[in-house]
C-alpha cells in the first residue's frame, strides 16, 4: 500500500478493495484507527468508514472509565 494516498483523490474499486485488505491487516495487528490515518494521509472518519465496510469488528475506545 503507498502509506501517503493523494489527499483528497477518490478511492474506489479494486483500490478500495485492496486499500481495505491492508488496512484490515494492520488494524488486527493492533494499530489505531488514528494511527492509520495519520500514515494514509486519510481522515479518521475514511478510515473507520473503510474498516467497517471491510467487516472489521473495531475495538472499544479503551482509556478510563467514567464514573456514573
Amino acid at each position: 500500500m503507498n502509506d501517503e494516498l493523494q489527499k483528497g483523490i477518490r478511492v474506489s474499486g479494486e483500490d478500495r478493495s485492496q486499500l481495505a485488505s491492508e488496512l484490515k491487516r494492520r488494524y488486527d495487528g493492533g494499530e489505531s484507527i488514528r494511527q492509520l490515518a495519520a500514515a494514509t494521509g486519510r481522515s479518521y472518519g475514511f478510515v473507520h468508514r473503510v474498516l467497517s465496510e471491510a467487516g472489521v469488528e473495531l475495538r472499544g475506545r479503551g482509556g478510563a472509565a467514567r464514573r456514573a
